[in-house]
């Protein structure tokens, strides 16, 4: 005798189980997130079957798939749960506000904590050969102290200091400290690892790795371009006088500035004239065909180019959009990755001109010291 599935039990068919609920979300989600949402009020109590099998409907798919969205961006559920109730669609509610700024600067905090960490793992993991022997007495010492005396700590400060003395004797070999600190970059082209330790070395900061993005093709597009002499666009004056102008001249590169007004030198500068002065923006319409633009400043000019892109009127070879901002930079960020265009960028607020410049620099660079490396083509 055949047994009915709870679909056919009273059910109709855009109603769904809690096991077909979760496969048309996906994620990761499973029954059991479910029924603690449930519990939360994140999602309504489902209706039931005669069968006491709960029901789902598609207005509960979209609203768990909202849920995930806002889970996987990093809000807290007690958040999600208020973002969603709010019913206004214009005005923020001012307790969920303070809330959010709350949660801000705890994870400011926890940051601060984790870089803390960091930084003595650094001062110890990211020494040079030279500094090896006092490396090893430095471990020894750290599993002897007595941390939770006075003199213990004491002890602290001298082994610091110790570490600290030895740094004095000769110069810091960049690259033998940097493999030590480096993550697994073995799938990555010769290339690219390249251009990720300059970044790394121009920031001091191992983390940016994971917030580099670049298309499948930017390094072929840019290598290409430059080898064509292509022009090189900088949004503004401090982007292009950190550009190294002696390689790109051996290319036959020529450089030229966006915003060229020599007394703008910050992002809120850069910002406020391209807004202010529409004579950038038809600068930007008119940009040479397969250049290479480099925004280190600005999000507007980056937000602009890909208007300009998608509607395209402009076709550079590569962008390079590093702009810093706090919520304009971020979206222009995330809308040039979904262009057609090769990219090379830094998600979220980090950026600047001086890690804009040194991607262009590095790219140059490993082109005129390795012509005919074609390990790039193959990475992922």
């Amino acid at each position: 005798m055949s047994t009915s599935s709870p679909k056919i039990e009273g059910m109709k068919t855009q109603d769904l189980t809690i096991k077909e609920l979760t496969e048309a979300v996906g994620s990761g989600i499973t029954p059991r997130m479910v029924r603690h949402y449930h519990t939360l009020g994140l999602l309504p109590q489902p209706s039931r079957s005669a069968s006491n099998y709960r029901l789902y409907s598609q207005k509960d798919v979209q609203q768990l798939k909202q849920i995930v969205a806002l889970k996987q961006q990093g809000f807290q559920l007690s958040h999600i749960q208020q973002l969603i109730q709010n019913k206004s669609e214009t005005e923020a509610e001012p307790t969920l506000m303070v809330q959010l700024q709350q949660q801000y600067q705890t994870i400011v905090q926890q940051l601060a904590r984790l870089r803390q960490t960091a930084a003595a793992l650094e001062g110890v993991l990211g020494r040079d050969r030279d500094c090896q022997m006092v490396q090893a007495e430095a471990l020894a010492q750290l599993r002897r102290l007595e941390a939770e005396t006075q003199s213990g700590l004491g002890e602290l400060e001298q082994l610091w200091q110790h570490l600290d003395s030895e740094t004095t004797s000769h110069p810091e070999a960049f690259e033998e400290s940097l493999q030590r600190l480096l993550p697994d970059l073995s799938d990555r082209s010769e290339i690219e690892v390249d251009l990720l330790s300059k970044l790394v070395l121009a920031c001091g900061d191992v983390s940016l790795i994971q917030f580099v993005r670049r298309s499948r093709d930017a390094i072929v597009a840019a290598r290409d371009a430059l080898k064509a002499g292509c022009t090189i666009i900088g949004d503004i004056f401090p982007v292009v006088s950190a550009l190294d102008q002696t390689r790109l001249a051996h290319l036959n590169c020529s450089v030229e500035t966006l915003i060229a007004d020599a007394h703008i030198n910050s992002a809120d500068e850069a910002e406020k004239a391209f807004w202010n002065h529409k004579q950038w923006e038809d600068r930007l319409e008119r940009l040479p065909e397969h250049c290479i633009l480099v925004i280190g400043y600005a999000p507007s000019v980056l937000m602009s180019a890909c208007t300009l892109i998608e509607q395209r009127k402009i076709r550079p070879a590569l962008v390079i959009g590093m702009p810093i901002g706090f919520s304009h930079a971020p979206a222009a960020k995330r809308r040039l990755m979904k262009t057609e265009v090769p990219y090379l960028t830094i998600a979220g607020t980090l950026g600047g001109g001086l890690l804009a410049a040194v991607s262009l620099n590095a790219l140059v660079e490993s082109l005129i010291e390795k012509p005919d490396c074609h390990c790039y083509l193959s990475s992922p």
